[in-house]
């Protein structure tokens, strides 16, 4: 999607994306090799019975449903930050995630023209409707022409 096709309100929705044992384990040993994430034997006796994925790659599977649904192709090119991350609920292997990202503001740069911004909300949802990840994420986007395209200033209340 380019920069102009979001609008304040626009719920996006990808998925599912089916995570496996062998990737949620291959994660962690990678990136966050505590014991719950990489020992399926002993993750039993955690106090989630059972392997669990790592936060870092929930937002990393919502990453790359968010490219693949809505800025492939576009104008995106940096984000400045998070404005909140939670995982109110596990990740655990054979889940099927579903993402929901709900378009919050859409403007350009009041200083740089050329700058839009997005602010947008992403969740993530297993096959059971449970909320798995919650967070709000600032996009920046690199517009040519200051004139065409221009983006309405519109917020969700």
């Amino acid at each position: 999607m380019k920069f102009a096709d979001f609008h304040a309100g626009q719920v996006i929705e990808a998925g599912p994306y089916v995570l496996s044992e062998e990737e949620l384990v291959g994660f962690a040993r990678s990136y966050d090799p505590q014991w719950f994430h990489t020992d399926a034997e002993a993750s039993r006796e955690s106090p989630f019975g059972g392997l669990i994925a790592s936060g870092w790659h929930t937002c990393a599977i919502a990453m790359r449903l968010v490219v693949e649904a809505a800025l492939a192709g576009s104008e995106s090119f940096a984000s400045p930050g998070l404005e909140h991350v939670r995982w109110p609920n596990p990740v655990r292997p054979g889940d099927a995630l579903r993402l929901v990202a709900d378009v919050i503001e859409v403007r350009r740069s009041e200083s740089k023209p050329t700058l839009g911004i997005l602010r947008w909300r992403w969740r993530l949802f297993n096959q059971r409707e449970l909320m798995v990840l919650d967070v709000e994420v600032t996009s920046l986007f690199r517009l040519r022409d200051a004139e065409s395209d221009a983006a309405p200033r519109h917020q969700v209340p």
